[in-house]
């Protein structure tokens, strides 16, 4: 509070103009339950007494911080606070109003983020009811303060219980999500299609229900006289080689009628500055203006593995009043639609490349994000951008990210499709809803438009799909009848193809938008393999085999997926010794996957393709190696499809806690194997080994812009390390491309050998190098006759060599009991070979040595 007091009283005076000032308010908070809420406040009195609050946070951070509930992460624990989201609570601090902040000529009080149905006074006066977590809200308190202290209270209620009464009453309520799993909501009777606020919060298959309640994002107080900006955009006009035409899009609220000089700097990366000024008379309230900017040589920003991403900062300033600034890169971006025999195309151009999108989904960082560190955000980025992808989806059932994100995929050249938050529930059709998402939409895309890594907005995930074709949607459309249908239909419709639209494309045209994930861009069906970019869940969901990826080439693959269980690490965060069987209620806890019997469908892929678990640890281990095989199949099917298909993003990149998923980085930054795989499977130079049908396709694949020279080669051997059979041929590689450049017969590729003992090994070759290499064999590998690999280990300070005198098939090297991360992993070694990477950890050389385990799909071999 006295550090809060203090800022205040540095306030300028207004006997002249002052710049606008910002205090943060993120000390002197306290929280407890409200006391109108009396069932809560007897059942947990403890959590009734006013306890100290972070700001940003939650409710449910803070009562663990006080140890009123336990970390829903550990065990059972999920289960224990739930009642944390059907309570009330309320947060408090003091202001303290010093002259100098008085005889400013505004003083608002600004939320970037209340979560969710939240009420603000101030000395007791309601400043202003919220009820949209994705909205900033501003409220003018100058009127209302006092000289000293003043009150401020915020009060949140539950979001279930203030909307459960109007679901309950409803006889065909909105289709949503996730049916809870503790009781709270009847099934088919969910709030969350009612309210904005992060869907994900309901619970996901992937993730607990932890329904949050709180200051979410930042508070703070602004001071200011004259004017000040209310948003800043960054807006390319025209870019050629010679010269970018930019315009720094301003929107200005002025206290009255009056000229302003609008001074905007754009600093280039080699900290050349270039200057445009203007003066306006902007009238009192909102005004518009623009600053047109000519920039010479501009530097292009490219995504990784295009070339380079330099970025400039564009500042704008209204003299003596306030300054904004934004960080921008300087790209062209087209959506190519081209209509072909397969239907209608869709590729990503950027900067006149055709890009072949390579990535993930990404799902929200943390149950609660407030707590997510930029470090936490950088390291599942840069496993990204380290295992050669491109792009990264954001998926709308989450929030709109922290800045950090996007000025990190910026730096790091990753594209960013960005869906607005919609999960898959139906939109209430009402307008007051719509108006609601119109401020939500502007107000994101105005905070966010500037970084060039957002290459398209979409405005939702799964809705406009599962409304044409789910079941339970099916079913609602049958029970209300055809007005009521066409009313929530045309709802969806102006929701999300005029709407979102407009407030992506007026605000932000150097983006595509879209309007949902999958869709067609209202062009035909969405979801389908001929047009537009699809969800594909036959495998995994349907339970068709991973081979099934090799039936079709999309136009775009945006989600596909298998799950995996965490490092072993990551599961001790959790579970006890006790716990560990894939049927045990604390591992069906942290599995959400058809309400925790997912691990059944793990181990079905597991059986499918590879032996039965002889232990847990074997368990997690062939969960990791099956899942790695089936997204590598079907990434490189995809890539191999090129130009049918131009895109290809799993799902999904990262975890919201820990436990079984389809993530490739689990919750505390822990590569599986899938992460390591996709570094091989992703890479710029590529060659693929689809067996179908008794034979065998060989296909090269460049992303490169430049021809390159090879030799593509396929040897036979068997897993002793005798050469069957060889077939290699020179090659020039055609830029930007997917070629297939042989067939083979399983009787011409295998050579009559052993079929349990036999193995073509495809390569690529650049200057002799080996650049990618796949395997096909003529048996799954729980047929394989593996023997002992014979592996033997070499240590050299912190590099060790790994060698195998036979075949050893998905190495995984691991270190039980210490926290120690290789550089590579996941791979294969064929007889004879070696391989070396450098392994990261505080443990001694000692204690690496002893730890040392390395596991094959022959078994764990001895060192």
């Amino acid at each position: 509070m006295r550090y809060l007091a203090l800022m205040l009283a540095l306030l300028p005076a207004s006997a002249w103009a002052a710049p606008r000032d910002a205090v943060p308010l993120t000390s002197g908070w306290t929280m407890r339950i409200d006391p109108a809420d009396q069932a809560a406040a007897k059942a947990h009195p403890k959590a009734a007494r006013w306890l100290r609050a972070t700001v940003p946070g939650s409710a449910q951070t803070d009562l663990i911080a006080a140890k009123i509930i336990p970390d829903p992460h550990v065990g059972l624990n999920e289960a224990q606070v739930q009642w944390v989201g059907l309570t009330d609570w309320q947060y408090r601090t003091t202001l303290r109003a010093t002259p100098e902040l008085l005889a400013r000529g505004h003083v608002d009080l600004v939320f970037d983020g209340l979560d969710t149905f939240a009420e603000v006074r101030l000395n007791g006066a309601k400043l202003l009811a919220a009820d949209n977590a994705h909205r900033r809200w501003r409220v003018p308190v100058k009127a209302l303060l006092k000289p000293g202290a003043n009150d401020l209270l915020v009060t949140f209620r539950s979001p279930i219980r203030t909307l459960q009464p109007m679901v309950l009453k409803t006889a065909n309520p909105l289709p949503g999500e996730y049916d809870s799993m503790f009781g709270d909501e009847p099934a088919g009777k969910q709030t969350s299609p009612y309210i904005r606020k992060p869907k994900y919060q309901y619970g996901w298959d992937w993730g607990p229900r932890i329904v949050t309640q709180g200051i979410w994002r930042a508070a703070r107080i602004e001071a200011w006289d004259d004017a000040r900006i209310e948003a800043m955009r960054v807006v390319q006009e025209g870019l050629t080689r010679a010269e970018a035409l930019l315009t720094a899009e301003l929107d200005v609220v002025a206290g009255a009628e009056r000229p302003v000089t609008i001074q905007v700097a754009v600093t280039a990366p080699d900290g050349a500055i270039t200057r445009a000024t203007r003066t306006v008379t902007v009238a009192a309230g909102a005004s518009h203006v623009a600053v047109p900017v000519a920039i010479a040589d501009p530097k292009l920003w490219f995504p990784a593995g295009y070339g380079a991403q330099p970025l400039y900062t564009v500042t704008a300033s209204i003299a003596g009043s306030d300054t904004a600034t934004r960080r921008t890169g300087l790209r062209t971006v087209e959506l190519r639609r081209d209509k072909d025999a397969q239907g209608r195309g869709m590729a990503f151009v950027v900067n006149g490349i055709p890009i072949f999108a390579k990535g993930a989904n990404l799902i929200p960082f943390d149950m609660v994000p407030a707590r997510v560190p930029v470090s936490q955000i950088r390291t599942v980025l840069a496993g990204a951008r380290d295992a050669n992808m491109n792009m990264i989806r954001v998926w709308g059932g989450g929030y709109y990210l922290d800045d950090a994100f996007y000025d990190l995929a910026d730096e790091m050249g990753l594209m960013v499709w960005q869906d607005f938050m919609f999960g898959g529930a139906v939109t209430p059709p009402d307008r007051e809803f719509r108006e609601s998402v119109r401020i939500e939409a502007e107000e994101q895309v105005d905070r966010l438009q500037a970084h060039p890594s957002i290459v398209i907005w979409a405005g939702n995930n799964e809705v406009l799909s599962g409304w044409d074709r789910w079941s339970d949607r099916v079913a609602f459309k049958k029970a209300v009848g055809a007005d009521e249908q066409e009313r929530v239909g045309v709802g969806m419709a102006v929701l999300f193809g005029q709407v979102l639209r407009d407030a992506a494309e007026r605000r932000d045209p150097d983006a595509v938008y879209w309007p949902g994930s999958p869709s067609s861009n209202y062009e035909g069906r969405p979801d389908t393999d001929s047009d537009g970019d699809r969800h594909y869940w036959d495998v995994w969901g349907g339970k068709k085999p991973v081979e099934a990826y090799l039936d079709s080439c999309p136009r775009f693959m945006s989600e596909y997926g298998l799950q995996a269980m965490p490092d072993l690490r990551t599961i001790a965060t959790f579970a006890q010794p006790s716990d560990l069987s894939p049927t045990s209620p604390v591992m069906k806890a942290h599995q959400k996957f058809m309400k925790g019997e997912g691990n059944d469908r793990l181990l079905f892929y597991i059986r499918q393709n590879y032996r039965e678990p002889r232990d847990f640890a074997e368990f997690v281990y062939l969960s990791q190696v099956m899942q790695a095989e089936g997204i590598a199949l079907a990434a490189l099917h995809h890539r191999a499809c090129r130009p049918v298909t131009m895109g290809s993003l799993y799902w999904q990149l990262n975890d919201v806690w820990p436990g079984a998923s389809w993530s490739s980085i689990d919750y505390y930054g822990r590569w599986k194997a899938l992460n390591f795989n996709a570094r091989r499977f992703f890479a710029p130079l590529a060659i693929t080994a689809e067996r179908k049908d008794g034979a065998t396709k060989v296909s090269l694949i460049s992303d490169a812009t430049a021809p390159t020279e090879a030799r593509w080669r396929v040897h036979t051997i068997d897993v002793d390390g005798k050469v069957l059979a060889t077939r290699e041929a020179a090659v020039t590689l055609t830029p930007l491309s997917a070629n297939a450049v042989a067939t083979l017969s399983d009787a011409a590729l295998f050579g009559g050998g052993d079929p349990a003992r036999t193995i073509a090994v495809a390569e690529l070759l650049v200057d002799g190098r080996s650049v990618s290499r796949t395997l096909a064999t003529a048996v799954a590998p729980k047929d394989m006759a593996l023997p002992d690999p014979g592996i033997t280990a070499r240590w050299d300070g912190d590099r060790l060599t790994l060698g195998a005198t036979r075949l050893a098939r998905a190495v995984w090297i691991d270190f039980p009991g210490l926290d120690a991360t290789p550089s590579d992993n996941a791979f294969d070694l064929l007889p004879g070979e070696t391989r070396t990477v450098t392994v990261s950890s505080t443990a001694s050389a000692t204690a690496l040595t002893r730890a040392l385990t390395v596991r094959t799909l022959a078994g764990l071999s001895p060192l």
